[in-house]
C-alpha cells in the first residue's frame, strides 16, 4: 500500500543571491514557448489532449544565464534533499535534465498531468502572482486527467523562495492555469536520485523521446 503524499519545505530566500527575482523573470520572457507533446510513460492526461502550451528553460540555458541557480542545485540545495530523505541523494549527472525552468504566461498555459521518473524532485517557486499556479496532486495514485486530480488532492501554492521536495512517482500533479493574463509564473524543477533509485534507472525511453537518444538496454 502506497503512503499518502508528503512534501517538505524549505525557505531558501536567504540564500538565493540580490536580484535573482529581476534575474528569473529577464531570463524566463525568452522561453521556449509551444505546445509540448504528451510525455511517454509519465503523462496522466486525459486520451484527447495530445499536446498543452507552456513554456520551458532549457537546462543550458539555465547554466549560462542563471549560473547561481546551477550552484544552488549542485550544492546547498542537494544538501536541504539530503534532509528530507533518509538514504543517500544525488544531483544528476546528466545536465539535460538536471535542472530546468518551466514558465506559464497568461490564463491558457498550464502544466500537463504526469508523475515524476525520479524518486526525489526540488520545485524551488520563484515568482508571486495573485491567484492560480498552484502545483495540485492527486491522493489517488490510480488518478489520470485533471478533473480526476482535482476530486481529491492536495494544493501547494506557490510562495517564491521556497524550495519543495518530495516524491512524486506515485501520485499524478500537475500545475493550475493561472488566473490573470499579465501574470508570469516560473518555476525551477530539480532531479535527485538516490541508492535505491539511482540516476541509471532513468527510463530510456524519455531520453529518447527528449533528447533522441538510441534506446540501449540496460546495464543492470
Amino acid at each position: 500500500m502506497l503512503s499518502r503524499f508528503r512534501w517538505t519545505t524549505f525557505d531558501v530566500n536567504d540564500i538565493l543571491p540580490e536580484n535573482w527575482r529581476r534575474d528569473v523573470v529577464t531570463v524566463a520572457e525568452e522561453a521556449d514557448f509551444h505546445e509540448f507533446p504528451r510525455t511517454p510513460i509519465l503523462t496522466r492526461e486525459a486520451a484527447d489532449i495530445p499536446q498543452i502550451e507552456r513554456g520551458r528553460v532549457h537546462a543550458g540555458v539555465v547554466r549560462q544565464r542563471l549560473p547561481w541557480l546551477y550552484e544552488l542545485y549542485r550544492g546547498p540545495f542537494l544538501e536541504l534533499a539530503s534532509q528530507a530523505c533518509p538514504e543517500t541523494v544525488t544531483t544528476a549527472r546528466d545536465d539535460r535534465y538536471a535542472l530546468v525552468l518551466n514558465v506559464q504566461r497568461g490564463t491558457s498555459m498550464r502544466f500537463e498531468c504526469h508523475v515524476d521518473s525520479d524518486p526525489l524532485s526540488g520545485v524551488l517557486f520563484l515568482t508571486e502572482h495573485a491567484a492560480g499556479g498552484e502545483l495540485v496532486v492527486a491522493r489517488d495514485p490510480a488518478a489520470s486527467r485533471k478533473e480526476a486530480i482535482d476530486q481529491d488532492c492536495t494544493v501547494i501554492r506557490p510562495q517564491p523562495g521556497h524550495l519543495i521536495v518530495f516524491d512524486g512517482r506515485h501520485h499524478p500533479h500537475y500545475a493550475r492555469p493561472l488566473t490573470s493574463e499579465s501574470d508570469l509564473r516560473v518555476i525551477a524543477t530539480m532531479n535527485f536520485y538516490t541508492e535505491s533509485f539511482p540516476e541509471s534507472d532513468r527510463p530510456a525511453l524519455l531520453n529518447n523521446f527528449l533528447y533522441g537518444d538510441p534506446l540501449l538496454p540496460k546495464s543492470r
